[in-house]
């Protein structure tokens, strides 16, 4: 089992005929991914040969869900276009949209966001490096050879964090990796992936990776309280921030006192969640709850 991404998804690439879009395509067809076409209205009609394999683009991704019956679209598209791109694809009525352009206006990314919603597309990201489901399907620039299939799940704010966590838990693997983004507004939270690995039988420990900024990681501390049933074990980035200064994603922005790492920390503490001081500290108390030691 996996969460929004299995072995049966069959993946469209926005912006796939670009040297980023057949770089990422490259990879995600070496993981494994049914990778079904890409689209680009200019160059319809038109086949791109990645390693052999010669992949059909299409003018829109309505008609390439008709040719091939995609099911999720990975968005490699310049930011100008991120916001026309979306709609189309939740237009179309795609189940899965994976937005992996970083730079997106904020009122871009509100608007697309919420069309998506209306019209039944979830959204992954924007800024963010996808999701991966282990040995069966890679949707992003997530490394695939860093991790292997288990029953631990991953939902992290930070693309960087995603890969160091997968790559620590390597022996133990994962159902499902999600990055979420470092936006201020992106499509899935950390609540959406918990109550999808609350529901999911084959993952059985959940790892949450935060930052510095936001509330989103409080909220997600309240919902564990109530609603997951599952270990969970998180990581907060941004303990040593100096005070005052914006760094990493446009959403790590700290206001007073609210969105520190500290205050994060102690939410999730009382929620119940072991939180690692590192990431291998992190991932050493993973391996200590799987393995009953706490």
């Amino acid at each position: 089992m996996a969460i929004f991404l299995t072995k049966d998804s069959k993946v469209l690439v926005q912006g796939m005929t670009g040297a980023e879009g057949m770089k990422h395509t490259r990879r995600m067809l070496a993981a494994g991914t049914d990778v079904v076409g890409g689209v680009n209205p200019r160059k319809a009609g038109s086949t791109v040969d990645l390693d052999g394999r010669a992949l059909p683009v299409f003018g829109s991704v309505a008609e390439g869900m008709r040719s091939t019956g995609a099911d999720v679209t990975v968005v490699l598209v310049p930011p100008a276009f991120a916001a026309a791109a979306v709609g189309e694809a939740a237009d179309a009525g795609i189940g899965l949209a994976v937005v992996i352009t970083e730079g997106i206006p904020v009122h871009d990314s509100v608007a697309f966001i919420a069309r998506a919603r209306a019209r039944g597309t979830r959204v992954i990201g924007p800024n963010c490096p996808g999701l991966i489901s282990p040995g069966r399907s890679n949707a992003g620039i997530v490394p695939a050879d860093i991790t292997a299939p288990g029953r631990v799940g991953l939902v992290s704010r930070s693309g960087t964090l995603t890969y160091q966590l997968m790559h620590e838990l390597r022996d133990t693997g994962f159902s499902t990796c999600v990055g979420i983004g470092g936006d201020p507004v992106v499509g899935t939270s950390h609540i959406d992936c918990l109550t999808a690995f609350e529901e999911d039988p084959d993952t059985d420990l959940v790892v949450l990776v935060g930052e510095i900024g936001g509330d989103a990681e409080e909220r997600a501390a309240a919902h564990i309280r109530e609603h997951v049933t599952k270990p969970v074990v998180g990581y907060i980035a941004g303990l040593t921030a100096p005070e005052g200064r914006t760094m990493g994603h446009a959403g790590a922005t700290v206001s007073g006192s609210a969105g520190t790492a500290r205050a994060k920390k102690e939410a999730l503490e009382a929620a119940g969640v072991r939180v690692g001081a590192t990431p291998t500290e992190t991932a050493r108390l993973v391996r200590a709850v799987l393995d009953g030691r706490t």
